[in-house]
């Protein structure tokens, strides 16, 4: 039951890191930010549309830009991770605390 979060929470990283790397080098290509990530290039590609529908990047003839949008994205991001993260823990303190 738990591998699919864990499976989301390993792509969900994969998408901020790739995102992290647009904001810092826009404009940036597929093979670039496959270089620096350590990601092969389909998986980039595919965080890349991901980011692409969320209108966190927008995509020019140099490369992928990041949008205003994701400088807000990740300066909240660290809040709303705080609040998943006690979502979690006050599940597992509820679930396991009757064993």
């Amino acid at each position: 039951m738990l591998s699919k979060l864990n499976e989301e929470v390993e792509l969900l990283g994969r998408h901020i890191t790739i995102l992290k790397f647009v904001i810092e080098n826009s404009p940036i290509g597929i093979i670039k930010l496959s270089e620096l990530s350590g990601c092969p290039q389909h998986k980039v590609r595919y965080s890349l549309r991901i980011l692409e529908e969320q209108d966190l990047i927008k995509p020019s003839l140099q490369g992928a830009v990041a949008t205003r949008k994701a400088e807000k994205f990740i300066k909240a991001f660290p809040k709303k991770l705080r609040k998943l993260i006690d979502k979690l823990t006050k599940l597992g303190e509820h679930n396991t605390s009757s064993f």
